[in-house]
């Protein structure tokens, strides 16, 4: 029993919610290996660290010793997620689907055991239903029954566009389950209705209905939305190490504990000693460290994790400025606005974020603050523009 108490706990580390923590609890208490699926849908060729909250969840109920499905949505990747969404997203080709999921099966064996993984594909079952069989899963549930949906409601609400076909995913989504005969299902919060649509299925399909098992949204470097690759707010484990170990030390030391609880693999009782050492003084940058080199090491090994700290140093620490960084020239009569500069330089993706950098004080010209949002920088200027901690351009205006 008390194994099973220590195991339960682990698996609810971090988690938002668990539907019904009751029924994963008896589960557990048989002592049978339980099959645990997470479905990850290849939109994209390069997962970041916020995808890896789920996987890091596999891989604590694989060391349990249960059976972890890595499920690759390479069917529901061409029907589109409408999760979150207020238009129809734009299906994927199935070339495009297959070539995301083969980088997938690469960085997801960076945290999950491949001896012990099962890849696997809902095409393998999808396809064979055929339009027949579509017809006969779309049955299952009502227009009414979709519209529950808070994303659906919420387009239907303002008059914006649902295609018949994004009904399909919620309904492919659960059917995986009854494929897969899956005890367990782990999705974000956002994928709730989803995720009991499994249940709902496997119900119907005479199956013991899977345990939900719900994992929150990890914010992005800002602290603020979720990790997206749209919004520039993410760290990609394929990131440099260099680029990887900037990123984590410019999150706030109020958002480290976070990625400490969501994303480290450090046990429960470490993570409390350092909260317990920063309150009684120490600096939180030390603890930041630690969980940079921890995912620099993950995604890559620990002499890339300590060459990155030492860079950091040498870079940051001390003050200097990299030895090599791009070379910029402008011409320009009247001077050119710092905003605009910073855009072209590279070193922002709008003048809006340019506007925002300034005004956080995180812009800097030759190691100054750059004070005035409206600063022309004129011509026979040249000098090194910075924008956070990690990012330089030596710019001549001529």
């Amino acid at each position: 029993m008390t194994d099973v108490s220590q195991a339960f706990a682990e698996i609810k580390r971090g988690a938002e919610e668990i539907l019904l923590e009751e029924e994963l609890l008896e589960k557990l208490k048989e002592g049978k290996p339980l099959k645990i699926k997470a479905g990850f849908d290849p939109t994209a060729p390069d997962l970041h660290l916020g995808h890896t909250v789920l996987i890091n969840k596999l891989r604590q109920f694989q060391q349990l010793g249960h059976e972890v499905i890595f499920l690759i949505g390479d069917f529901t990747g061409m029907i589109g997620d409408p999760t979150g969404k207020n238009v129809t997203r734009k299906p994927l080709s199935k070339e495009d689907v297959l070539a995301n999921a083969e980088t997938y099966k690469e960085q997801v064996f960076k945290i999950l055991d491949p001896e012990k993984t099962t890849v696997a594909f809902n095409s393998t079952w999808m396809e064979p239903l055929g339009s027949a069989g579509m017809l006969k899963l779309a049955s299952r549930q009502t227009v009414a029954r979709m519209m529950e949906r808070d994303d659906f409601k919420k387009r239907y609400a303002n008059g914006q566009a649902i295609a018949i076909h994004e009904f399909m995913y919620p309904l492919v989504q659960g059917w995986d389950s009854v494929a897969l005969e899956a005890d367990v299902e782990l999705g974000g919060t956002d994928q709730k209705f989803n995720l009991l649509m499994g249940r709902e299925l496997q119900k119907s399909e005479g199956q013991r209905p899977q345990t939900v098992l719900m994992m929150p949204l990890l914010e992005g470097l800002d602290g603020v939305q979720k990790m997206s690759k749209s919004l520039g707010n993410y760290i990609g484990i394929t990131d440099t190490p260099s680029d990887m170990f900037g990123k984590v030390m410019s999150i706030s030391d109020d958002l480290m504990w976070r990625y400490y609880q969501l994303l480290s693999f450090k046990p429960i009782d470490q993570i409390e000693a350092y909260k317990a050492q920063v309150a009684e003084g120490a600096n939180p940058r030390d603890i930041k460290i630690e969980l940079a080199k921890e995912l620099i090491a993950r995604f890559h090994d620990q002499a890339a994790a300590d060459a990155a700290h030492q860079e950091f140093i040498n870079r940051f620490q001390k003050g200097a400025m990299p030895d090599e960084m791009p070379e910029f020239t402008f011409e320009t009569e009247e001077g050119i606005a710092i905003a605009n500069l910073l855009k072209d330089a590279g070193l922002v993706s709008s003048t809006s974020e340019a506007m925002r950098m300034i005004k956080q004080g995180a812009a800097k010209i030759d190691g100054e603050k750059v004070a005035d949002n409206k600063l022309l920088v004129t011509k026979g200027t040249s000098a090194v523009f910075q924008v956070g901690k990690r990012k330089f351009a030596r710019v001549t205006v001529s």
